[in-house]
C-alpha cells in the first residue's frame, strides 16, 4: 500500500495535483472493502450477491477482536 500511495504522489504531482493525493488509509480503506466482499462472496465492483450471514460473523467477529485486544468500548452484535 506504501508503494501505492508513492505512485498516486507521482502520477499526481505530474499534472499539479499533489495536495490531491490519497492517504494511506484510503488505500487499507479499499483493500479491506474488497477483502470483505470476497469473504461474502459479493462481487466487489457491482456489491451484489454474497452471503449476509457471513457478513454478520465477519463484523462480529472483528468487534470481539478490538473489543478483546484492544479494549474497544463496543458491545458486538449478539449471536445468531
Amino acid at each position: 500500500m506504501e508503494e501505492a500511495v508513492k505512485q498516486a504522489t507521482e502520477d499526481m504531482r505530474a499534472i499539479d495535483q499533489e495536495d490531491a493525493t490519497p492517504v494511506l488509509e484510503y488505500f487499507a480503506g479499499v483493500v479491506h472493502q474488497r477483502m470483505y466482499c470476497l469473504m461474502r462472496g459479493t462481487d466487489p465492483d457491482t456489491f451484489e450477491g454474497g452471503d449476509s450471514d457471513i457478513a454478520y460473523h465477519v463484523i462480529r467477529n472483528s468487534q470481539n477482536i478490538a473489543r478483546h485486544y484492544w479494549s474497544a468500548d463496543i458491545e458486538p452484535y449478539p449471536p445468531k
